[in-house]
């Protein structure tokens, strides 16, 4: 079903555009299947059109990973507006990776760009679907009336008498200082928010030209397969895009880019984790370009997790800890994975988490007491219905929520997480040390990964 390890993966494809004309050019999908529908998208002037910066890929490379053959026309291009796209239409009809000939989106990251061709969207059948992105002020009722359908993407907030016509729909951006925001190596370039649009984007164009479609759910497990069963670094990377990146959010551990991930995944991740692991799926929700999963991570801390517990040596206890994972993927390929856990639970079942803590706020039921004279008990077996003596979670129907008993125990366990955070990263092991007694601790610094991969110390 997957690749052979024992034979390297195949590499990734590279972009090979086609000049149409000056400020015209033809990429052909850059995804596993090599084939997909065909996109115009209309972009200002700029040198960088195969350029990924920290990250960030351009425009026209990004839509190739989705697994569409386009083409990009600037604005040096557009000066005949008519007669350009009529040859971008040509171009995509004649590509042998366009598979569908008779429909095209178009996409115009500039505003004025799009009034050019505005006029021509009647006379041309095969343009079926339009992305737009603009400034609030560029959007009259005249601008807005297209005879296809349309997607608006707004900067700035939407006003009382915002109101879309029939053939469109709007989106605001309240972040967004311009119509420029969704182009990549602008100076008001937006990265949130255009993540957003491209997630809509997708949305809106895809059943409008046929796909392209792709079996997420099997491209994840394909994944997960190389990173925890065959313990591949060169097959599990195969399946990202070119510039990917995996954030651990509750650690900041991970990696941004390929090289960076690259070296985190052979040095921190794939070979260190337990033999005994294991991931039970709870739920799996699949939209139109991501997966998101929740499930119990399952694994005997038998070695030091860089990735899961910095600097913590083996406990040699069994865990089972819920985990959240949101995995954007573009085209076939993963492109970022936001795995989520509450490191608390991880704490309290490797034993790593204390009885008391130190309250440093005047405590409400007794008003007299002083900041820091309050000890606070954490929840025990009795105190909360959800975790057992050993600190796992007891399984309910439903895995429903924790059930504080007192509200002064929430509090407590929100303050203990920078405590033991702070404790366990010095690795002293004897004492868990409290505010008062960090002057006195060496000053050794958490571990996290920065962007290039390499460990890293930051000042606590």
């Amino acid at each position: 079903m997957y690749a052979d390890i024992s034979k390297p993966p195949a590499p990734l494809p590279r972009p090979r555009p086609t000049e149409i004309q000056p400020g015209v050019t033809l990429l052909p999908p850059l995804s596993r299947r090599g084939h997909g529908p065909g996109l115009i998208i209309l972009t200002e002037n700029s040198t960088a059109k195969l350029d990924i910066l920290d990250g960030v890929p351009s425009v026209l490379i990004k839509w190739a990973e989705e697994g569409y053959s386009v083409v990009e026309i600037q604005a040096l291009g557009l000066e005949h507006a008519e007669s350009s796209l009529r040859q971008a239409i040509e171009a995509l009809k004649q590509c042998p990776n366009c598979d569908v000939k008779d429909k095209f989106g178009v996409v115009a990251y500039d505003i004025q760009l799009w009034n050019k061709v505005t006029p021509i969207l009647s006379t041309t059948p095969e343009l079926v679907g339009a992305v737009i992105y603009a400034s609030q002020s560029d959007t009259g009722s005249n601008t807005t009336q297209t005879s296809i359908p349309a997607l608006w993407h707004i900067a700035g907030q939407a006003s009382s008498a915002s109101k879309a016509p029939e053939s469109a729909k709007m989106y605001y951006y309240p972040s967004a200082q311009s119509g420029k925001f969704a182009t990549p190596f602008h100076q008001h370039f937006h990265y949130n928010s255009e993540a957003l649009t491209h997630t809509r984007n997708l949305m809106h164009l895809k059943p409008l030209l046929g796909g392209p479609y792709f079996d997420l759910e099997a491209i994840w497990e394909e994944h997960t397969y190389y990173e925890f069963a065959d313990r591949s670094v060169e097959h599990t990377m195969s399946t990202m895009v070119q510039e990917p990146y995996v954030n651990h959010v509750p650690t900041l551990t991970g990696g941004i880019g390929r090289e960076a991930l690259t070296k985190f995944y052979r040095h921190n991740f794939i070979f260190n984790n337990s033999t005994d692991t294991e991931m039970e799926l709870i739920s799996r929700v699949i939209g139109i370009d991501r997966v998101v999963d929740e499930f119990i991570f399952k694994f005997t801390h038998d070695s030091e997790l860089d990735w899961l517990l910095p600097g913590v040596p083996p406990t040699h206890k069994k865990a089972q800890v819920p985990f959240t994972a949101v995995v954007n993927i573009r085209g076939d390929r993963l492109y970022h994975e936001h795995i989520g856990w509450d490191q608390c639970t991880v704490l309290r079942q490797l034993g790593l988490m204390p009885e008391y803590l130190p309250y440093p706020y005047p405590y409400s039921r007794s008003a007299s007491e002083k900041p820091g004279q309050v000890d606070g008990s954490m929840p025990s077996k009795n105190d909360v219905a959800n975790i057992t003596d050993d600190g796992t979670a007891a399984r309910r129907v439903d895995w429903g929520w924790l059930e504080i008993v007192d509200k002064i125990q929430l509090r407590l366990n929100l303050a203990l997480y920078q405590e033991i955070w702070l404790s366990v990263s010095f690795r002293q092991f004897g004492g868990l040390y409290y505010k008062e007694d960090l002057e006195n601790v060496p000053s050794e610094s958490h571990l996290y990964m920065n962007q290039e991969g390499e460990k890293s110390s930051s000042e606590m």
